[in-house]
């Protein structure tokens, strides 16, 4: 082979191996690419199934709900995460992408629009485009209180009781730009009795004039800015183990309770409202209310009650009324009532998970 010859032959040999690399490496960016679009999308169903109508996938039930400012309706579950229903699709939110803890007990919306999930531990936030945990916190001013119009309350960082940094009972505090821990105000005792009854354990109510109530295991304590209302088992006359509570529009608040019932304190007096219409379990022996997780109010005034085991009950202002699986509910245990901006009552329930509303005659599924 001449010298020529020889130069033309390396020449093609190495235009065919920079091709070959060119090729090869092209084909395993556009691989790349793919696949974290295919991530990207993993977590996005489709959220209309056969039958066209939306369906969660959650299993464990839904303990949270928020419709935003934007029209998108959040979904918290007991312990599988978030999901966000945005333009007919379903978008789940996990640990894997930004949450705290998959436990999402409540979820709020803030007044520059990100979206908070108070979680079994700690806290998250959604910007408009991730998932963030939320991790700043102020422990300086405990005990100097004051409210806000747009403020958000939280639960303190673990799943009940406090930690070393909290030191005390106490609640988180957000004005929109930090996030302040406030203590209770309450005789502390280093037991386990004091940790769990000042737990917080319900979301947070405002009600008239702005009054604040947070319902911890074992009391319901109300500030108006100026002074604290305390409800706990001497003011109550029994002892508490409250799951929710709700002001309705007259300015009474009604709490519910997992074993005693349904309480209303009117501002003066409490009543057991369980007891006195006659629905703990030895006076009906079958359904009750007396293990109450969720309450809420429609647009018409009546008070609803979601039980674990007993389905839903209406009170109307003269009598109370169930519903069960044979009105359409398939869920006997609602965590949640929440009003959409419609006006519509949504019932989150657990086994089978689902969110149900009320046509005025029976339940349905909802999503």
């Amino acid at each position: 082979m001449n010298i020529k010859l020889r130069w033309q032959y390396v020449f093609i040999l190495s235009c065919s191996l920079w091709i070959a690399a060119t090729i090869s490496y092209s084909s395993q960016s556009q691989s790349s690419k793919e696949n974290k679009e295919a991530q990207a999308k993993s977590n996005i169903q489709l959220s209309k199934n056969g039958g066209g109508t939306i369906r969660l996938k959650y299993t464990t039930g839904i303990r949270a709900i928020l419709e935003d400012s934007k029209g998108n309706i959040w979904f918290g579950s007991y312990n599988e995460g978030a999901c966000l229903l945005h333009d007919g699709k379903l978008q789940y939110f996990t640990t894997a992408n930004g949450l705290s803890n998959n436990q999402v007990r409540n979820i709020y919306e803030d007044k520059n629009g990100y979206i908070w999930f108070e979680c079994g531990k700690g806290l998250s936030f959604y910007d408009g485009q991730k998932l963030t945990v939320y991790r700043d916190r102020n422990y300086d001013f405990t005990q100097q209180w004051k409210l806000a119009k747009n403020d958000l309350w939280f639960k303190g960082d673990e799943i009940e009781g406090y930690n070393n940094l909290e030191k005390n009972p106490g609640v988180y505090q957000y004005d929109g730009n930090k996030l302040f821990y406030r203590t209770f105000p309450i005789t502390q005792k280093s037991n386990d009795e004091i940790r769990f009854t000042y737990a917080v354990s319900t979301e947070f109510v405002k009600g008239k004039n702005g009054r604040l109530w947070l319902g911890t295991y074992g009391s319901v304590i109300g500030y108006n800015g100026m002074y604290f209302t305390i409800i706990d088992q001497k003011m109550a006359g029994t002892s508490l183990h409250i799951r929710s509570i709700m002001e309705d529009s007259k300015g009474n608040l009604w709490i519910g309770n997992n074993g005693i019932g349904i309480l209303k304190y009117d501002g003066k007096k409490i009543i057991n409202f369980t007891e006195i219409h006659k629905l703990k379990t030895e006076d009906t022996n079958g359904n009750s209310l007396e293990r109450v997780f969720s309450i809420g109010e429609d647009t018409s005034g009546n008070i609803w009650f979601g039980t674990v085991g007993s389905g839903v009950w209406r009170y109307d202002g003269k009598s109370v009324k169930n519903f069960t699986e044979k009105d359409g509910l398939e869920s006997n245990h609602i965590w949640r009532i929440y009003q959409s901006k419609h006006g519509e009552l949504w019932f989150g329930g657990a086994s089978p998970s689902g969110v149900y509303r009320f046509n005025g005659h029976s339940f349905e599924r909802k999503y």
